[in-house]
């Protein structure tokens, strides 16, 4: 009889599912909005979870937090002013602190504690958290948005969980027509849009509302990422005032650190697959 431990997330709509064999369960609680735990993984280092899906591993968040990050900040031709929605585990964060003419980041999660529980198990993540530049808000962030003075921010990065619950307001018009009107004259908007292979729908739907909302030009990246969904994950992108070739190659060769993201990527990432081609 094995003894052998595994946490498995189980797409049940798709019939698939993603496991990975664990040496320990580190920690679990029941915050205010869900439950949290946290798993020493065999080849994965830790694992978070929120509700039983998986929010981040040691080995492949990278990819997700520099392409949630690089591509929108360097498209933009002066980020100053950044907000980060949601973003708990503050990988998202830590990115956007290698910018150096970033001038302050507001990041707004609404709950506390993820942010405590990534400060104590993954703290590589959090090693910007104390940045001067950085102010940390645990509060509902599609409130934020629509309470902030207009044009308050040059980026908004919107590092959400799946469009559940009360994430799924953050995948709305309503709340891309906010995030525009709190976006400077030159503006820019990435949002976490799910799986190419599995959500084309829903990323359709992310483009058509963030036209809809004001952004004059709106694309989509797509980049792997193992421990989500089918293995390929994406953003989506709106500009407000910018033009769809802005880009500061300079800026992004000086970026240091990096393990996924390049200048290279820039323009290849927002290549679709021939079946989420639109005419």
């Amino acid at each position: 009889m094995s003894t052998e431990l595994w946490y498995t997330e189980r797409y049940e709509e798709h019939g698939a599912a993603l496991s990975l064999r664990v040496r320990e369960v580190l920690h679990r609680e029941q915050s205010a909005y869900q439950t949290i735990e946290i798993f020493e993984t065999e080849h994965f280092g830790t694992l978070m979870t929120l509700d039983g899906l998986v929010m981040v591993t040691d080995r492949d968040n990278f990819l997700y937090h520099e392409m949630m990050t690089h591509p929108a900040l360097l498209a933009h031709p002066a980020p100053v002013r950044v907000l980060v929605i949601g973003g708990g585990d503050c990988g998202t964060l830590r990115e956007v602190l290698r910018h150096p003419q970033v001038a302050r980041v507001d990041q707004v999660e609404l709950d506390e504690r993820v942010t405590r529980v990534a400060e104590r198990f993954f703290p590589e993540l959090c090693e910007r958290n104390s940045d001067p530049r950085a102010r940390l808000h645990f509060q509902d962030g599609i409130a934020w948005v629509q309470e902030i003075s207009p044009e308050s921010y040059d980026a908004i990065i919107v590092d959400s969980t799946d469009p559940v619950g009360p994430a799924a307001g953050l995948f709305s018009r309503e709340f891309y027509s906010a995030c525009w009107r709190a976006l400077g004259p030159q503006g820019i908007l990435v949002a976490q849009s799910e799986s190419p292979l599995l959500h084309a729908p829903l990323i359709c739907q992310c483009q058509d509302r963030m036209a809809t909302a004001g952004f004059e030009t709106v694309d989509t990246l797509y980049f792997p990422q193992f421990s989500y969904p089918s293995g390929w994950w994406s953003a989506t992108l709106g500009r407000k005032g910018i033009s769809r070739d802005s880009f500061r190659p300079a800026a992004a060769h000086a970026l240091e650190g990096l393990r996924y993201y390049h200048a290279g990527i820039q323009q290849a990432a927002m290549v679709p697959p021939a079946f989420l081609l639109r005419g």
